[in-house]
């Protein structure tokens, strides 16, 4: 089915809840490839007519994949963009088009310097204009848009906030490009790319929705699972200038290209009884079981017959039974999750335990994309592990030096060189002189500009020593952490990543010399071109299937993502308060860590109480965890 040549509603029983068009894609470099191949053919198509085509293109993680595929179409099947304009959603307000973190910068990054459109054929917003020219500035955007002939297609993707552009919450229907000040959740997104949050400009000049919604056809492409809440609201909710991506089901012609991930909590994904019948296989009705639970506000055993009926899923009890044994089931599948044991409990009765007992002790191994992330997501399983004797070897995957501020390191540099003046002498010639040289690089390059290889390798040793004492608070010896300092991310920068035989290498030599009976990972359904999500696809690539592996489990863990649903959860690790204050100690050891993954222990605090809703006993926090099943996982 064509993308972009089907305008309509067309729906399925299954998608009736959904008031745009949405197309699931197992991932997003399937989407990608397509959507690229129709631009393709509406490009040579209008060549073949001597017509042009006008494209608006949007920034950010999103549109890299489709980005990098227009590159391979030009480079591979001779695509040109000789005829193509382009209109570019937004741009920051106070960055000059060769600021580092401009969105004009980003473009030539990921698109422009790899084609051949005309340099006259390209508009961005500009953000350095003078204030009081801003207005006029936006109304000439305008009209080049109208001269061009409107835009042929749009592409867009959207923000936590529901925003498409930079059209943030309270935007109106009929907005046009304008000055715009951003959301604090747009902010903190945007921190990781300035070095925090507080680097982050505050205004952008975005396209307005009225100016998207006139053209011709829209495209939104959303991947991850942290966008699966906004994507449902925007494409199931009602239309709100609370959440602008909503305007896209008012438009006659608009799609939402989506992964898996990102889909996870439409109706047809989250609760497809609403929307057809299904198979009640034990997954199945685990899941309607507890969302029937959760919407009454009932324990799982005191769901009643009736209940059922009224609810749309009566059609289990004809397939599974009469209600007490359906809910009997799944409680005995939610209590046989939780365990203090997450290694396996030795010499005990493993039937009903999500870990087995044997071997013991075990040689775990648990993956860290940026060093903070195992202990933001299993801070206190990482404690019990090494409690319970097993072996634990934690592997941090990248050095995370593109998080630590300037500040950090002109202060490591400036105490060196007090010691060096301080005691001065023999033997204190070359710290003195290397911190004179960190100084200088610093102050050289300004607070953006890019950190020489110098600067990064010291501020990856900066968060060396935070990680080793983060470490110590688990009960981690430094001998057990690994540094791989993957060189995809000593190359490149947050959005700009790009994964390398070399990095699987690195993981697959790991896995091949330490042979773990359990392992620990993270960023399977993280946006695709996070390094979370390249940190995990590293490791998929890199593990073989037979051999040693026959005897060993993957757990997955939730770092930055959505905790795992009650549904999803394979292994409940229950924290005491103690323990669950001792992960908060480990997380403040990072001093580049942001407010929302300082905050995990409250989300910790949120699954236990999901537990304790639904029946189980009661406990301070929970870490959850899923089995990973894939090849020889399975």
């Amino acid at each position: 089915m064509s993308i972009i040549d089907s305008p309509g509603k067309r729906q399925t029983q299954q998608e009736r809840f959904e008031k745009t068009r949405t197309l699931i894609y197992p991932d997003s470099s399937q989407a990608s490839q397509e959507l690229a191949a129709e631009v393709a053919e509406l490009i040579r198509t209008r060549q073949g007519k001597g017509e042009r085509v006008v494209l608006g293109l949007a920034t950010g993680s999103t549109p890299v994949p489709f980005y990098r595929e227009l590159i391979r179409l030009h480079r591979e099947e001779g695509l040109s963009f000789s005829n193509v304009t382009t209109f570019n959603l937004d741009e920051y307000y106070g960055l000059a088009g060769d600021h580092r973190e401009s969105y004009c910068q980003f473009m030539r990054d990921q698109l422009f310097d790899h084609i051949d459109i005309p340099e006259e054929n390209i508009n961005i917003p500009d953000g350095t204009v003078p204030l009081d020219k801003v207005y006029e500035s936006c109304l000439a955007y305008e009209a080049r848009i109208e001269a061009a002939g409107g835009l042929d297609l749009q592409i867009l993707g959207i923000g936590r906030t529901g925003h498409i552009g930079f059209n943030e919450p309270g935007s109106s229907k009929d907005s046009m490009t304008r000055l715009i000040t951003l959301d604090r959740v747009t902010r903190q997104d945007a921190a990781a790319d300035f070095l925090g949050v507080q680097n982050v400009p505050r205004f952008a000049v975005t396209m307005g929705v009225g100016t998207i919604l006139k053209a011709k056809r829209l495209v939104l492409m959303a991947w991850g699972e942290n966008k699966a809440e906004i994507v449902r609201e925007a494409v199931e909710g009602t239309v709100t200038d609370q959440v602008s991506a909503s305007f896209l089901q008012e438009h006659d012609n608009s799609t939402f290209l989506v992964d898996a991930a990102a889909a996870s909590k439409l109706t047809r994904r989250s609760y497809p009884w609403l929307v057809g019948s299904v198979e009640w296989d034990k997954a199945m009705t685990r899941r309607a079981v507890i969302w029937l639970s959760r919407k009454l506000e009932k324990p799982v055993l005191k769901v009643i017959e009736e209940e059922y009926n009224e609810n749309v899923v009566g059609e289990l009890l004809t397939a599974a039974g009469p209600a007490y044994q359906v809910n009997i089931g799944v409680f005995n599948q939610l209590q046989h999750t939780i365990t203090g044991w997450p290694g396996g409990k030795p010499d005990a009765d493993d039937t009903n335990r999500p870990e087995r007992a044997q071997p013991h002790p075990k040689r775990v191994l648990i993956f860290s994309p940026e060093p903070h992330d195992a202990f933001v997501g299993m801070g206190g399983t990482i404690e019990r592990l090494v409690e319970q004797g097993h072996e634990v070897k934690i592997a941090i995957q990248t050095s995370g030096n593109l998080r630590v501020s300037d500040v950090a390191a002109y202060k490591f540099a400036s105490v060196v060189r007090e010691m060096a003046e301080l005691i001065g002498g023999q033997g204190w010639e070359g710290q003195l002189s290397y911190a004179n040289d960190i100084i200088g690089q610093l102050e050289e390059k300004g607070e953006f500009g890019i950190d020489p290889e110098r600067v990064r390798k010291l501020k990856g040793l900066i968060l060396r020593g935070e990680a080793r004492d983060a470490a110590r608070v688990c009960g981690v010896v430094d001998e057990a952490l690994t540094f791989l300092d993957m060189p995809f991310y000593e190359a490149g920068r947050y959005r700009r990543f790009s994964l390398t035989d070399a990095d699987v290498d690195i993981i697959a030599s790991l896995l091949e010399n330490y042979q773990p009976h359990q392992i620990y990972v993270t960023g399977d359904v993280a946006d695709p071109s996070s390094l979370q999500a390249l940190c995990f696809r590293a490791f998929a690539n890199a593990i073989p299937e037979g051999g040693w592996t026959t005897d060993c489990r993957v757990w997955l863990y939730r770092g930055k993502e959505l905790s795992l649903a009650g549904h999803e959860i394979d292994m409940a690790v229950p924290m005491s308060p103690d323990q669950l204050g001792l992960k908060s100690e480990s997380l403040r050891k990072f001093q580049s860590i942001n407010a929302d993954e300082l905050e995990t222990p409250e989300r910790n605090r949120e699954t236990a109480r999901e537990y304790d809703r639904l029946g189980m006993a009661e406990y301070e926090g929970i870490e959850a965890f899923q089995r990973w099943c894939q090849g020889s996982f399975a």
